[in-house]
């Protein structure tokens, strides 16, 4: 039984279905993109060291239709506050998030939304957010594509993942996240019931 959704996706231009560290994607449908690389399917097990990624991205400049998407230190608080929003609205239950430069990681409590509806309704309402503020063009794709969904179907999964979550800002040199719409994981479903 699927306990949580674990949801992924990135900043336009990132994790290209050729990346050197290796994707999700099944084929390239762009040439010009298929140029930069060979696809392959799943994460590497031997990671390329960070020079080659960047190489990769330089040249990934060169091709793709807008400029590859970082979002500055501003911007990340107007993207959690649309998450919030929506979070809110639809009553999910967040039990981590970080919002990265170039990408997101949000682990949410099964709900009756799918997991693809609840990527879709998150992106929709912070693409707005960071154009209504004037900090993006209604021209440039915000992101990048439709994530990524890891299903977490036992507490430790998901506290294994809160975990990770909690550590990327960390990892990348950034301050810890702290967002009001995420709550603590309360081992549900297997949580005592307070009667």
């Amino acid at each position: 039984m699927v306990l949580a959704h674990h949801l992924v996706w990135t900043a336009y231009g990132w994790w290209l279905p050729n990346d050197p560290r290796g994707s999700m994607s099944r084929y390239i449908a762009s040439d010009v993109i298929a140029d930069l690389g060979e696809l392959h399917y799943g994460r590497k097990r031997v990671q390329p060291a960070s020079r080659i990624i960047r190489a990769f991205y330089d040249q990934a400049k060169q091709v793709l239709k807008f400029p590859l998407l970082r979002f500055d230190p501003v911007e990340l608080p107007a993207i959690a506050d649309a998450f919030s929003s929506v979070i809110s609205e639809n009553r999910y239950t967040c039990y981590a998030c970080a919002i990265m430069p170039d990408h997101v990681h949000i682990l949410l409590r099964k709900h009756r939304d799918h997991a693809e509806n609840m990527i879709d309704k998150l992106q929709t309402a912070s693409r707005a957010r960071v154009i209504d503020a004037g900090m993006r063009s209604t021209d440039h794709p915000v992101w990048g594509g439709d994530g990524w969904r890891v299903f977490l179907d036992s507490p430790d999964d998901i506290r294994r993942t809160v975990q990770y979550i909690e550590q990327n800002p960390i990892k990348a040199r950034m301050p810890r996240q702290t967002w009001g719409f995420v709550v603590p994981y309360d081992n549900w479903p297997f949580h005592k019931c307070k009667g």
